[in-house]
């Protein structure tokens, strides 16, 4: 079976490619490019407009902006952020393209004002904002390059702890890129990695949540969910509140674990029954966290509020979405598949308004443009599409204000950095000013 995993998971991502300390990784800024709105033709359509809800009612935030923090990253929920976005320039940093660059979920860090990625071959780069490069490392033998390991990262602003899916996990030193230790699991890596006092956690394919010392990478508890042959690529997650570790498995059981003493304190499936090929297509969002409830959707229009002390429903809502929800005031934001931009009340459940987001675009193209991510600021919630644009959407209206064209191909969700925004496409970082 593990032959199976590493024959169907490992490909290849990245063609070569090459850096030097006198190299700039940013091109020169371009003004952005922003498309013409075609709201007239849409509105007179009305399979689409039926499908609204509340769209006149407007939304009004009282929340103190937030500023990222490393409470926010084990919540999952950045929030509201000071962030307005004006995008008058944008500037790349390239690298070769990326096969099948839609099937993962690869993460940028920020240490002070740098910015740490990797390439095609497992080097990690740290390079800062005006194109110097800090550090770049690879700990990968020549056979392990030729697997075009793709990488998550986890800081805790002294250490980076990397995992990836050829089974090699370790952790390096932030300032100086030094390795200090490098382990290797029985399985590839799939999850996010989450960083709690002297301890971290990775869920590998094998759906087993593992538990190793940030010393010296030793294993030291793990706790196994039911497994399947055949699963989602999706990126699976984690929240931590009050020494709990909560995560999904790949068939969608959510498992509360004790992580002092690596107990299973609770263990919910939310989908009645799964055969191979529906383990495949399910895929759930990310969790995110108020510390009293988890909250999460998955494509098989399902949106769950969960008791984190007792592992029961509060709430299940039909909204079809595989997105990272974010948190504000008592709202949840979100956005559907289809392009609807939806808020909930997070402690009824109750949609509270539906707007139309993807109307900007021709109604023969748009079932085949997805949302991938956002962040909220300000006033507005920035959205990338899997067609390579950022929708600029007023959170009071929900109205679309600007559709700027990044790319031709998807483009990751947004990270936020010093007053910029960040995103990765397949052969690029791109960051807006």
């Amino acid at each position: 079976m593990n032959k199976l995993i590493y024959l169907f998971l490992i490909i290849t991502l990245f063609n070569s490619c090459s850096f030097n300390k006198n190299s700039k990784f940013w091109t020169s800024s371009k003004i952005l490019e922003e498309e013409k709105l075609d709201i007239k033709k849409v509105l007179r359509d009305d399979a689409i407009l039926s499908q609204e809800f509340n769209k006149n009612l407007k939304i009004n935030i009282k929340s103190k902006i937030k500023k990222i923090s490393f409470e926010n990253s084990l919540l999952n929920n950045t929030g509201r952020l000071n962030y307005s976005g004006n995008f008058e320039k944008s500037s790349r940093y390239k690298f070769s393209k990326i096969k099948n660059f839609h099937q993962y979920e690869p993460d940028i860090i920020f240490f002070k004002d740098n910015i740490i990625f990797f390439d095609n071959n497992g080097s990690i780069i740290q390079f800062s904002e005006k194109s110097k490069l800090i550090w770049k490392k690879n700990y990968y033998s020549k056979n392990e390059r030729k697997l075009n390991p793709i990488l998550q990262f986890a800081s805790n602003n002294k250490y980076l702890v990397i995992a990836d899916n050829i089974a090699k996990y370790y952790m390096v030193d932030l300032l100086s890129g030094d390795l200090v230790w490098s382990k290797n699991n029985l399985a590839p890596f799939n999850s996010q990695i989450k960083i709690y006092n002297d301890k971290f956690f990775i869920i590998d394919f094998s759906n087993t949540l593992r538990c190793f010392s940030l010393k010296n990478g030793d294993e030291l508890w793990n706790i196994k969910t039911e497994n399947s042959l055949i699963r989602s690529k999706k990126k699976l997650s984690m929240v931590i509140v009050d020494d709990e570790i909560y995560f999904n498995n790949s068939i969608g059981d959510i498992s509360a674990i004790d992580i002092n003493k690596g107990e299973l304190l609770w263990q919910l499936p939310t989908q009645s029954s799964l055969i191979y090929e529906s383990a495949f297509s399910l895929e759930t969002s990310d969790m995110i966290s108020d510390k009293n409830n988890l909250f999460f959707s998955n494509n098989k229009n399902e949106f769950f509020s969960i008791d984190i002390k007792t592992g029961s429903f509060n709430w299940k809502n039909k909204v079809n979405s595989n997105l990272r929800a974010s948190l504000v005031d008592d709202y949840l934001f979100t956005f559907s598949l289809e392009g609807f931009f939806i808020i909930i009340d997070k402690n009824t459940g109750n949609i509270i308004r539906i707007t139309d987001i993807f109307n900007i675009f021709k109604s023969d193209k748009r079932k085949a443009i997805k949302p991938v991510g956002f962040i909220v600021g300000l006033n507005n919630i920035f959205l990338t599409t899997s067609n390579g644009r950022l929708l600029i959407i007023d959170i009071i209206t929900g109205t679309t204000l600007k559709n700027l064209k990044i790319d031709n191909e998807k483009i990751s969700r947004p990270f936020f950095s010093d007053n910029n925004l960040f995103l990765i496409k397949d052969n690029a970082i791109i960051k807006l000013q």
